[in-house]
């Protein structure tokens, strides 16, 4: 298997199984098992319509038999915009398709895909193509226009009995549960235009009430497994993040090839492909292309057992993700179970179906605990990944050269520290309570696995530490008071072996793994931001919860932003913009250095001798590298006029908090 797994790393074709499409049989394709995919959103004013029903469509578009795959949508903002957009792209992919299969289509979200593309020179497939084009900028105006209205209008409720589950006390979060199943494989109409077979398609909104907990994406995966089990029932289930669309149509075939390997299929549970973004800019002003992490850290997990679940681009042995037990006599079903007759019809499955999404449905039950994704904590993709590793499965980390999912990077620094914090929160959490890897997967995972999971688990408190490091060094320069041993004493050598060694392995880690020089220096920046108010308030606010004074909460990264933070965006041009306790955090530790910095060069220009500042070397070194690893907030403090500047009301506190510093004595 690890051979195969380092043919596919290394982009050659690979007849894994007989799975890949232009060497299967026909006989074997139909042994091939069921796929249920799920997509998953929440508010179709940060995730438009528009991107969720690309990446649905991508996904559609699978080069795997259409009998055997079944989308899933859950849509937890409850919207009919959503579920519009999702009732044209059912329309709409009757066309595309089979244009994606005749055209070998990568990739094949069409927003992706005709961004990248130009005009065919071939008349025949250039006919096509401006055909396709057009009918969807048809569709997406149509689905935008809605979107701007922020209602459906009466023309197209209409159009679609779905529309009618939606009654005028329904809200965001009080309504029932809604299901709809736009595409139903058994019906001979559910054909595209060539007359092949489309996959099974489903709207859902799981049913939401004040009274019950709703445990956030946790809840709404939990509610898809159940619902899913009674339409389609697939062996194998992927999901995805709404703005994660598939850019490889081999991806589930490529899976499989360990999921169903004759030889080690019985010890996996789950595939794990990494996280990658197509809007990063040149030099990766935000450090959103986790370099590291995917070419290191995840490989390293990969050989002690399997890496993390992410919480998206994962394929799961549905037994596993329900609590299945690893047993050595285990193996696959993977005949029948998608094939089976169901007697209920489209609209009975529906009504059926309806309860297992309801509120009450998980009372008294092991789901969120021994069953489904595990509830409780900010990162459930993590805790549940772990608890399936302790229970004797193995993951696979795969990261072939063709990314099998692109998504939506942060595109401000605010989304950026408020995405960290929730992750850096979650992991704390898990550190702090049973689930913690170091007792929880004592004798269950490997040593080298639990120290992996500590990584992470250890990001929230490594604040302290940053900013030690960043704060009492400067103001002791700032007092005269030497921290570190002077150049010329031998006791220096263990601080310089320390500094070149650090910053020497991180620049070598980050080049071998496809990162630039610029980029790094970007990465050492965010590092610091990361560490001094995303990781500090993860901290705190885990503490707080712990003392009961607080409780979870889940906060959905922005997918839009608006023209001026995208032009300032691509120009690799930070993004404050707005009032936040995080830029008053970052403004007021830039300058505290700033000041003391300048304190250095007034007491030498005012002739005090060069010798008197030995002692202080490291001090001013590092004061110095703190300086001008900050002048983008500099920049946004003092010098840039445009709207994403650091707004005024931060700069006058920043200031006054970095002058009161300075003021305090130390003895």
């Amino acid at each position: 298997m690890f051979q195969q797994k380092k043919k596919m790393e290394d982009g050659v074709g690979l007849d894994c199984l007989g799975l890949n499409s232009g060497s299967v049989s026909i006989g074997y394709e139909k042994e091939l098992p069921g796929v249920d995919i799920f997509v998953c959103t929440a508010d179709p004013m940060i995730e438009p319509p528009t991107m969720v029903i690309n990446t649905v469509l991508s996904v559609m578009a699978y080069d795997y038999p259409p009998e055997k795959l079944s989308v899933y949508l859950s849509d937890d903002g409850g919207s009919d915009l959503t579920f519009y957009a999702l009732l044209e792209a059912s329309r709409f992919s009757k066309q595309w398709l089979p244009f994606c299969k005749n055209f070998m289509v990568e990739p094949r979200s069409p927003d992706a895909y005709f961004s990248t593309t130009s005009l065919p020179l071939d008349p025949v497939e250039a006919k096509e193509w401006s055909s396709i084009k057009k009918l969807y900028d048809d569709m997406k105006n149509r689905i935008e226009m809605e979107t701007k209205f922020g209602r459906i209008s009466q023309d197209i409720r209409r159009e679609h009995k779905g529309f009618l589950q939606w009654d005028s006390g329904s809200t965001r979060r009080d309504h029932k549960t809604i299901l709809q199943i736009l595409i139903d494989r058994r019906d001979p109409n559910a054909v595209d235009i060539g007359g092949q077979p489309l996959p099974t398609l489903v709207y859902l909104a799981r049913e939401k009430r004040p009274q019950y907990p709703h445990n956030f994406k946790a809840g709404a995966m939990n509610a898809l497994i159940r619902v899913s089990s009674k339409i389609s029932d697939g062996q194998i289930i992927l999901n995805v993040d709404c703005d994660m669309y598939s850019n490889n149509s081999q991806s589930v075939r490529d899976a499989l090839c360990f999921l169903m390997d004759e030889e080690k299929s019985h010890e996996i549970a789950f595939v794990q492909y990494p996280q990658n973004f197509d809007n990063v800019t040149k030099n990766d002003i935000y450090s959103n292309s986790f370099w590291v992490v995917n070419e290191v850290e995840f490989r390293g997990m990969d050989g002690n057992g399997g890496p993390m679940y992410i919480g998206t681009g994962c394929f799961h042995k549905r037994d596993t993700l329900c609590g299945r037990k690893y047993r050595k006599e285990y193996k696959g079903e993977w005949k029948g179970r998608n094939d089976r007759k169901v007697e209920e019809s489209a609209s009975e499955l529906e009504e059926t179906s309806k309860i297992l999404a309801n509120c009450s449905y998980e009372e008294n039950t092991q789901w969120g605990k021994e069953m489904g994704l595990m509830y409780g904590c900010p990162v459930e993709d993590v805790i549940t990944g772990l608890s399936i590793q302790c229970r004797g499965w193995k993951s696979i980390y795969f990261n072939p050269d063709r990314k099998g999912f692109l998504g939506v990077a942060p595109t401000t620094l605010l989304q950026l520290l408020i995405q960290h914090k929730r992750w850096s929160e979650g992991h704390i959490q898990i550190f702090l309570s049973k689930y913690c890897s170091l007792i929880f997967g004592h004798g269950r995972i490997t040593p080298g696995l639990q120290m992996g999971y500590c990584v992470y688990g250890l990001w929230a408190p490594n604040c302290f530490a940053t900013l030690y490091y960043v704060v009492v060094p400067s103001l002791c320069l700032l007092k005269g008071i030497s921290l570190f041993p002077m150049i010329s004493s031998p006791w220096f050598l263990p601080f310089a072996y320390v500094i070149i060694a650090k910053y020497g392995y991180s620049l070598g880690e980050f080049m071998w793994s496809g990162g630039m020089l610029q980029g790094w220096w970007h990465d050492q920046r965010i590092w610091l931001f990361k560490r001094t108010t995303a990781y500090l308030f993860g901290f705190m606010d885990t503490i707080l919860k712990l003392l009961g004074f607080g409780k979870s909460t889940f906060v959905v990264t922005a997918k839009v932003a608006d023209e001026d933070v995208s032009k300032r965006f691509e120009q690799e041009i930070m993004e404050f913009g707005t009032s936040s306790p995080m830029f008053t955090i970052i403004a007021t530790l830039a300058l505290l250095n700033l000041f003391s910095l300048v304190g250095v060069v007034k007491r030498v220009v005012m002739g005090t001798p060069i010798t008197v500042f030995e002692p202080l070397a490291l001090q001013i070194l590092l004061c110095g590298l703190m300086v001008i690893i900050n002048l983008p907030v500099f920049k946004g403090l003092f010098f840039r006029k445009d709207k994403g500047r650091i707004p005024t009301s931060v700069t006058v506190k920043s200031i006054v908090l970095a002058l009161l510093a300075c003021s305090i004595p130390l003895y």
